[in-house]
């Protein structure tokens, strides 16, 4: 078994895909919150 050495994977696109991962949480709250927003003023 190979020696692991710290900070030696290259980890781009693992950190590309956390980013669009929390991007698309992020506008899933918002765009859910403005639903929630909308229904709630016309039902009254």
């Amino acid at each position: 078994m190979a020696d692991h050495k710290h900070g030696e994977m290259d980890i781009t696109v693992q950190e590309k895909t956390f980013d669009g991962f929390v991007k698309t949480v992020s506008y899933s709250i918002v765009i859910i919150t403005v639903a929630l927003i909308l229904l709630a003023l016309i039902n009254g």
